[in-house]
């Protein structure tokens, strides 16, 4: 699977796990997502922005990199309310992953 792929498959999956349209999740060039319970986004910028790397991104969901370790290293732009995306990653789709610890 490639980069892009993953990516794509991912942010899906993360979407799923999480549903609502309160974050926008972006993962250029690859894609975005909006997500999270809450207000919905429509128009604009939207109240809460989360934007990195794919391979952060991926890192992320596989449980390889913290959303603690990923935020304090300047690795994940988050901003707005329901920004901390910790309580839903890593995502439980990537569990064949090995988490390193």
């Amino acid at each position: 699977m490639s980069t892009r792929e993953e990516v794509k498959a991912t942010l899906a999956a993360f979407a799923a796990a999480a549903p609502g349209r309160s974050v926008e999740i972006r993962v250029p060039p690859f894609g975005a997502v909006q997500a999270v319970p809450g207000g919905a986004h429509r128009r604009g910028t939207p109240r809460a922005l989360v934007e990195c790397d794919a391979d952060t991104w991926l890192a992320l969901v596989r449980g390889e990199l913290t959303w603690a370790d990923a935020v304090a290293a300047g690795r994940v732009d988050a901003s707005g309310e329901r920004s901390d995306l910790s309580a839903w990653l890593p995502l439980a789709d990537s569990s064949d992953h090995p988490h390193s610890g």
